[in-house]
């Protein structure tokens, strides 16, 4: 299974937005570390940028993620407005809307929406440093407004459920939709990309067979996905996706 690098926005002296005593930092260190435990428990390796309440500039944050072997990047913070009680909402950011931050973005936002908040939908923000200056597929999440009380009361009275569709979400888009509840993963496959169009994903699989690769195309979403093979055994998926790795494709390993 893929690796996962959580970070809690904000943190240290960088307390993030407030309100009524009420911190960024902390709700997103909260909600950054229940999100990982979920995904932990499904089988996933998790990575942080943080545990504890400490100081990293954004451009920090992208470099741990950078170091590390982390194949996803999810960035956890709360929105606020400058006049309280305006907005209410979930929204998350990419820097680009395609591929598997756009996955990303969709199946998050869809999760959330159900435990109850108001899906905003997508935003593209290719000016924070979190997005741009991360190697892997990244999003960034805002958890509701910490300024508007119906946001607040919400992720207080229903924290479990909403750490739970975070990584609901991005179960979906790293294991193909399976969600965390497929604890019993039953094969493996090797992803080698997600395209917005089809054209790019049929290029893709005409690579991989001219190198004598299978190649099959699939719908996600609204995306398509190029992924190779079906393996019984994790470890036999690894050797693959490290042989893909080293003909210089994107790949990762994912659940059938």
């Amino acid at each position: 299974m893929a690796t996962v690098m959580i970070d809690a926005g904000h943190g240290g002296y960088d307390a993030g937005a407030s309100y009524n005593g009420r911190l960024e930092k902390d709700d997103t260190l909260n909600l950054a570390l229940a999100v990982g435990n979920i995904l932990e428990n499904a089988g996933v390796d998790v990575l942080y940028t943080r545990t504890t309440d400490v100081y990293q500039s954004p451009n920090e944050k992208a470099n741990i993620a950078n170091r590390s072997d982390a194949s996803y990047f999810i960035s956890i913070h709360r929105n606020s407005s400058p006049n309280p009680g305006t907005y209410s909402g979930v929204q998350t950011l990419v820097y680009a809307d395609a591929g598997i931050p756009a996955l990303f973005a969709q199946n998050i936002n869809a999760e959330l929406e159900k435990v109850g908040f108001a899906n905003l939908g997508t935003s593209v923000r290719p000016n924070l440093a979190v997005l741009r200056g991360t190697d892997m597929p990244a999003a960034l999440v805002e958890v509701g407004f910490i300024n508007t009380e119906q946001d607040n009361n919400l992720l207080d009275l229903k924290f479990p459920e909403t750490a739970q569709a975070i990584a609901n979400g991005i179960m979906q888009t790293i294991g193909g939709g399976a969600g965390v509840e497929a604890n019993d993963v039953s094969c493996y496959s090797v992803e080698t990309g997600v395209f917005m169009h089809h054209h790019n994903a049929e290029n893709l699989a005409k690579n991989m067979q001219e190198d004598g690769y299978e190649a099959m195309i699939e719908p996600v979403n609204t995306c398509y996905r190029v992924r190779h093979g079906k393996f019984d055994s994790l470890s036999d998926a690894k050797k693959r996706e490290q042989e893909l790795f080293e003909q210089g494709y994107e790949a990762r390993v994912i659940s059938c």
